[in-house]
């Protein structure tokens, strides 16, 4: 499949004699199509931003319509975060507190400032939705450092025995506006020499930005071929992945039907006209006139 430069993408790659596996991603239009949609600041740009990123690069091994979901919930200022991404790289997320709180307002961020304050105490969780599977998956691990990156090796390595490293990346220039956004994930294979990957690692953990190199014109195999000459890449295949929702209009009038028949009853006399409904994954706003809500109304007490 051709990749515009427009687009986000992934490659997936193998390393060490086919031991690992690997995946890189250029997320830059992903984050900047996520800021745009949710109209973030930087902060919440680069914590949100981080979470698509890690799970576009966990969906990569996803086939057919399967699903995987990235949750966060914890005592810091944060709250929480829920990403998604599917196997044909529709990849959506959001903060639970926007904006996130914090003492000093004026304060830069980039990739390598210390987020944990922002964290506090909590679990990250791991769901895969599988088409063939008869329910979905989860695995939860308490969080431990405050780093995205690093609370998701955490969990692959804690929950499913697979030693795994990330990079994830993400750079604004001078006006706060995102400039370049990448991601990087190794996991070892079934048999993969122990002291090969400490060493791959260790490499990924110092790193220079991926980012920063996307900002400069670099392309990612580019800059995977001169990072990990000791164990130079095979690559496999390349796919665009994008910040897309599935919500619709529909989806979001079940949305309302669920509610509580005198809740409804009382948005159907008193309005305010016309009701709007936010998806939280996209922050697309609907809007539901009063016939409408009468008509739901009807529906719900029919079905009571």
């Amino acid at each position: 499949m051709e990749v515009t430069t427009e687009t986000s993408h992934i490659l997936t790659f193998l390393l060490a004699e086919k031991s690992v596996r690997g995946v890189i991603l250029d997320g830059t239009t992903l984050v900047q199509e996520m800021r745009t949609r949710h109209g973030l600041g930087p902060l919440e740009t680069l914590i949100l931003g981080q979470a698509l990123q890690v799970t576009a690069l966990m969906a990569s091994s996803l086939k057919g319509h399967d699903e995987i979901g990235l949750r966060i919930d914890c005592s810091g200022p944060i709250k929480g975060l829920v990403a998604e991404a599917t196997a044909t790289g529709e990849i959506r997320g959001y903060l639970k507190q926007v904006p996130i709180p914090r003492t000093d307002p004026l304060q830069p961020f980039d990739e390598r400032d210390d987020l944990s304050p922002f964290w506090g105490d909590g679990f990250l969780t791991i769901t895969r939705y599988l088409e063939e599977g008869r329910q979905p998956f989860s695995g939860s691990v308490a969080l431990q450092a405050g780093n995205i990156a690093s609370e998701v090796a955490h969990y692959y390595l804690l929950s499913e025995q697979i030693p795994t490293a990330i990079h994830l990346s993400l750079v604004f220039d001078i006006h706060d506006r995102v400039i370049g956004a990448g991601g990087l994930l190794l996991q070892a294979m079934p048999g993969a020499s122990a002291k090969i990957f400490a060493i791959l690692d260790q490499k990924t953990q110092t790193l220079p930005s991926l980012g920063k190199a996307l900002a400069e014109g670099r392309k990612m195999e580019s800059w995977l071929n001169e990072q990990f000459s000791a164990f130079p890449p095979d690559i496999l295949e390349e796919h665009p992945v994008q910040f897309h929702c599935r919500c619709d209009a529909k989806r979001m009038r079940l949305l309302l039907l669920h509610l509580p028949l005198a809740d409804l009853e009382e948005m159907h006399a008193n309005g305010p006209f016309p009701v709007q409904v936010t998806c939280h994954f996209c922050n697309k706003q609907y809007l539901f006139d009063q016939k409408t809500l009468a008509d739901i109304c009807q529906e719900k007490q029919s079905s009571t």
